[in-house]
């Protein structure tokens, strides 16, 4: 078992010293993802601006370019091909078409007649403003509702310090996950929302595995200085933290190379979203407790463990 171990079980990093670089550099990385996400905005999609989605194969590879110039000679505005799959898979986005419905369904029959007979349609989507705007509304009412049922369930379970904590590195993670979208302008689609939903999920499950022995080593060492408390616990969670984001991990990046086009948005996004969600867990989470005076930095020089023939670890 030890050779699955990205790192031994008594390790003494000293993580709270590291809270000098961490808090700026969040705080940072999350003020640019905000102004990104006002200044360039994201790159939604059909599921957010409207618009239709069309799904070709083709007899033998697809030619890109063929396809392109047939449909910019309908003038449809914007429209994007992109293979997916196999090389005969094609994909067709087409923006929303001035005149509502009835324009957007003229397209598409306007497709369907110059590529009759010579490729098989597998698949057609058309969204509207209307019903874009309601995806978009329910997509923010998800993720907002997930955070504040995060932050009643871990005030519950914990106690208000560590409720905020865990909502501030939740939010954290939601914030520069959408702010790396802007920055790559990935399609942000209703799959971009599953995934925000899922970083959550998974973000606040680390957290609480910490707060969980943060908990358990307050009480056991009721004298020790609250840094000493943290960096110990971390210590303890290190190795089961780390491994679950890298067989996660390894997981991800399978789907993200051998998954196909279609779900590589959804599958990046997860990528992004592990690796800020195990830094913030380790980096985050528990340092923001002292900010919030969670417990006295004082402390003696025996702790109650000593009784149980346990030594801490020692930090600065």
């Amino acid at each position: 078992m030890a050779l699955l171990r990205l790192f031994p079980d008594n390790t003494k990093y000293r993580f709270m010293w590291f809270r000098t670089v961490s808090y700026p550099l969040s705080i940072v990385i999350a003020i640019v993802s905000f102004g990104l996400f006002f200044s360039v905005g994201l790159n939604y999609g059909i599921d957010f601006k409207g618009g239709s989605l069309i799904e070709l194969k083709t007899q033998g590879p697809a030619d890109l370019a063929a396809i392109r110039g047939e449909l910019s000679a309908l003038n449809l505005g914007d429209v994007q091909v992109q293979q997916f799959g196999d090389p005969d898979e094609v994909l067709i986005r087409i923006e929303q078409q001035d005149g509502g419905e009835l324009s957007q369904q003229a397209a598409i029959n306007n497709i369907r007649e110059t590529f009759e007979g010579q490729v098989e349609f597998r698949r057609v989507e058309i969204v509207g403003p209307r019903v874009s705007g309601e995806l978009a509304r329910a997509g923010t009412i998800g993720v907002t509702v997930a955070l504040i049922c995060i932050l009643f369930y871990v005030w519950f379970r914990f106690e208000w310090q560590f409720a905020v904590g865990a909502i501030l590195t939740t939010l954290n993670d939601v914030i520069v996950t959408i702010g790396l979208f802007v920055v790559l302008q990935l399609d942000f689609t209703l799959s971009s929302i599953a995934a925000i939903l899922t970083i959550i999920g998974y973000s606040l499950n680390d957290t609480v595995v910490v707060y969980d022995r943060i908990r358990e080593n307050l009480r056991r060492y009721k004298k020790m200085p609250l840094a000493e408390l943290l960096d110990l616990s971390i210590n303890e969670t290190l190795a089961r933290t780390t491994m679950t984001s890298v067989t996660t991990l390894i997981a991800l990046l399978a789907l993200y190379t051998f998954g196909g086009e279609v779900i590589q948005s959804f599958t990046l996004a997860m990528i992004i979203g592990v690796v800020i969600g195990t830094y913030s867990s380790i980096f985050l989470a528990a340092p923001l407790l002292i900010l919030f005076n969670l417990r006295g930095t004082g402390g003696g020089e025996e702790e109650d463990g000593a009784k149980d023939g346990k030594s801490p670890a020692k930090t600065a």
